[in-house]
C-alpha cells in the first residue's frame, strides 16, 4: 500500500458511522479504523484518532499483528489478518499528521445477517470494501461462525487463539489423505503435539492402521497398551526382504569404483540363490529385487563358484570382499534382526505386524530406530517405506488397509541436499509423498529443521501445522508453502509461545493460531532433555552404573 494515507482518519470515521448501523454490524463504539486503500487481496486501514503527537488516547493493544478484524461493505462483512501495523505520513504531509495504518490480508466473507438469517463463511471475496469502510475488530460471533465445528469427520486438537473457548478441529479425511507436515524448533511442543494428534484420531478410530517411526524411542510411553513397539531385538527383518540397491548398501565397497566391480558379482549370485531357495531353473520367473527368500550360505557358495572360474587370482579381489563383508555381517550381533535366524518364508508375519493386520487392539506400530545400527537406519527406513507403499499397491484401490505412515525427524532419511543421504530412501518416500494417496498411504513429517529437508518432498503436505520457528530460512518456506491469505499470522512464528502453533491448508477449516490441549503426564513422549540442575543437586552415580553401562555398550543393547 502507499505510505501517503489519502484521507483523515477523523474525517472518515464520521462518514461511516451511519453505513456500519445500516449493515447490521458491530455497534460504533466498536469501530476501530476506517479503509483507506484496496489492492487485490489487501487492503490498509487507518485507526480511529491515531494521529501521532495530538496526545489522543488510542487503544492500540486491540490492533495486534494477526488479529482478525471485520470490514463492512454493501452486501457483506469482509474479515482479514492484520499483517502489519505502522505510522505513515498523512497526505498533509506534517509531522503530526501521521497516523497509524494497518494493512490486512483478505481471508473471506459471510453475507449480511438481513440476507441470510443462517450465516456462513466463504473463502474468497466476492465484494471488496470500498473506501471509508469501517474496520470492526472480529467479534466472539464473528468467530464462531468462521471457525463453527465443520460438517465432517474432525478431532479436536486444542483452542483458538482468537477465543480460548473455541475448540480447534482438524478435518481428519484431508489431513490424513493429503499429507501433512508438523514443524517447530527443538523445544516447542513438537512432539506432544504429534501424540495428541495421534491420541485423537486413535481415540475415534480404535482400527485405525499407524507406523510410527521413532528415530530417539520417544514414543513408546506415550502409547503404552495401544501401541505395538517395534525393536531389532523383538522384530526379524530378513535381509531377503532387501532391494538389491539396499543390500549394495549393505555389503558393496564404498568407494565407487570397487563397488561398480562388486554389484555385477552380487546381483548374479543373489538371483542364483533365489532360485535354489524356490527349487526353480528358470531365473526368468525371478529377477534381483523379487521378495523371495534366498540363504546366505547359498549367496557365498554362488560367489566362490564364480571367483573359481577367474584365470587370474588378481581378479579375484571384489568376490573376496563380499564374501568377507557377508561373513563380518553375519557374525555382528546388531545385524542378528536382519541375518540371524532360521530362513522362512516369514514376509507375512513381517508384513502383519508392521501394518497391524489383524489390529488387536493395538492400532499403532512404534518402530524405535535408535537401537538399530547407525549405518543401516536408511536402509531399515527405506526398506519399511517401500513395503508399506508396494503392499497398499499390490492390495488394489478398494480392497486394502488405509495406513499413515509418519516420520519423526524426517530431515534425516530426506535432505535437501540430494547428493547426501540414502536414495532410495529418499525415493521411497517421494513416491508416497506422490502416489500414496491413490493407493491410501497417508505421510505425515515431522521435523525441526525445515530448512534441511527435501522441499519437493515437503511441498506435497497439504496440511502444515507450525510451531515457533526461528530460523528466517525456515519461515520462508512455511510462508512458500502458504496457500491462503494469512502471511498476517506467519508473521508471529517467531514469538508463539510453548504449544501453539499455525494451521493452514486442507485439514483446516481457515488458517488459524491455535493453542493444543493440554497432554496428560502419562502420554507425553519421553522428548525433554536432560536438567542439569536436577542431575547435579547429588552425587548419585556409582561404579555399579558405569558396569552396568559398559555391560550394555558391550552387548550392543541399549
Amino acid at each position: 500500500m502507499d505510505d501517503a494515507v489519502p484521507i483523515s482518519a477523523r474525517e472518515a470515521a464520521a462518514s461511516t458511522q451511519s453505513s456500519a448501523t445500516r449493515t447490521g454490524g458491530a455497534r460504533v463504539s466498536e469501530q476501530i479504523g476506517v479503509v483507506t486503500g484496496v489492492a487485490g487481496a489487501k487492503l490498509s486501514f487507518a485507526l480511529l484518532d491515531s494521529a501521532l503527537m495530538r496526545g489522543a488516547h488510542v487503544d492500540y493493544e486491540r490492533a495486534q499483528v494477526g488479529a482478525l478484524v471485520r470490514i463492512i461493505t454493501p452486501t457483506t462483512a469482509a474479515f482479514g489478518f492484520i499483517e502489519s501495523i505502522a505510522f505513515q505520513r498523512a497526505a498533509t504531509g506534517g509531522a503530526t499528521d501521521s497516523v497509524a495504518v494497518a494493512n490486512v490480508e483478505l481471508l473471506g466473507e459471510i453475507a449480511r445477517r438481513e440476507i441470510e438469517s443462517s450465516p456462513r463463511f466463504s473463502r474468497g471475496i466476492s465484494v471488496y470494501p470500498a473506501l471509508a469502510a469501517p474496520v470492526y475488530m472480529a467479534s466472539p460471533e464473528d468467530v464462531t461462525v468462521i471457525y463453527a465445528k465443520p460438517d465432517a469427520w474432525t478431532v479436536p486438537i486444542g483452542t483458538l487463539h482468537q477465543n480460548p473457548d473455541r475448540t480447534a478441529h482438524l478435518l481428519m479425511e484431508e489431513f490424513l489423505s493429503r499429507h501433512s507436515a508438523i514443524l517447530g524448533t527443538t523445544g516447542t511442543g513438537k512432539s506432544c503435539a504429534l501424540a495428541l494428534i495421534l491420541h485423537s484420531i486413535l481415540e475415534q478410530n480404535p482400527n485405525a492402521h499407524v507406523v510410527l517411526i521413532d528415530p530417539h524411542d520417544e514414543y513408546s510411553s506415550a502409547f503404552r497398551g495401544i501401541a505395538d513397539c517395534v525393536t531389532p531385538r523383538n522384530f526379524q527383518l530378513p535381509y531377503w526382504l532387501l532391494s538389491f540397491e539396499e543390500i549394495s548398501e549393505l555389503l558393496c565397497s564404498r568407494e565407487p569404483a570397487a563397488r561398480s566391480r562388486e554389484t555385477p558379482i552380487l546381483r548374479d549370485a543373489i538371483v542364483k540363490a533365489k532360485c535354489d531357495y524356490a527349487k526353480t531353473a528358470a531365473p526368468a520367473r525371478l529377477t534381483v529385487d523379487t521378495p523371495v527368500p534366498y540363504r546366505i550360505m547359498h549367496l557365498v557358495q554362488h560367489i566362490s563358484a564364480a571367483s573359481g572360474k577367474l584365470d587370474k587370482p588378481d581378479d579375484a579381489t571384489p568376490y573376496l570382499r563380499l564374501t568377507a563383508r557377508i561373513e563380518q555381517l553375519c557374525r555382528d550381533k546388531q545385524y542378528e534382526f536382519m541375518f540371524g535366524g532360521a530362513i522362512t518364508d516369514n514376509m507375512q508375519m513381517v508384513l502383519s505386524r508392521l501394518l497391524r493386520i489383524p489390529v488387536r487392539g493395538k492400532p499403532i506400530t512404534i518402530f524405535d530406530m535408535s537401537s538399530v545400527p547407525s549405518e543401516v537406519v536408511d536402509v531399515v527406513v527405506s526398506l519399511m517405506c517401500r513395503l508399506i507403499f508396494d503392499f497398499a499397491r499390490f492390495s488394489g484401490r478398494d480392497q486394502g488397509c488405509p495406513t499413515l505412515l509418519v516420520c519423526d525427524e524426517a530431515h534425516r532419511y530426506m535432505p535437501r541436499d540430494e547428493t547426501l543421504g540414502f536414495e532410495p530412501t529418499r525415493r521411497a518416500i517421494s513416491r508416497i509423498a506422490k502416489e500414496g494417496r491413490k493407493y491410501g498411504v497417508s505421510l505425515c513429517l515431522v521435523t525441526q529443521h525445515v530448512s534441511e529437508i527435501s522441499e519437493r518432498i515437503l511441498s506435497q503436505c497439504s496440511t502444515v501445522l507450525a510451531l515457533r520457528l526461528s530460523s528466517q530460512t525456515d519461515q520462508a518456506f512455511v510462508r512458500r508453502a502458504l496457500t491462503d491469505n494469512a502471511a498476517g499470522l506467519l508473521s508471529a512464528l517467531p514469538v508463539l509461545r510453548q504449544r501453539e502453533a499455525i494451521a493452514f491448508g486442507e485439514g483446516v477449516p481457515h488458517p488459524m493460531r491455535i493453542r493444543f490441549a493440554e497432554l496428560d503426564q502419562a502420554l507425553r513422549p519421553k522428548s525433554s532433555s536432560t536438567t542439569f540442575h536436577d542431575a547435579w543437586k547429588e552425587d548419585r552415580c556409582s561404579h555399579d552404573f558405569v558396569d552396568a553401562v559398559i555391560e550394555r555398550w558391550r552387548e550392543e543393547s541399549h
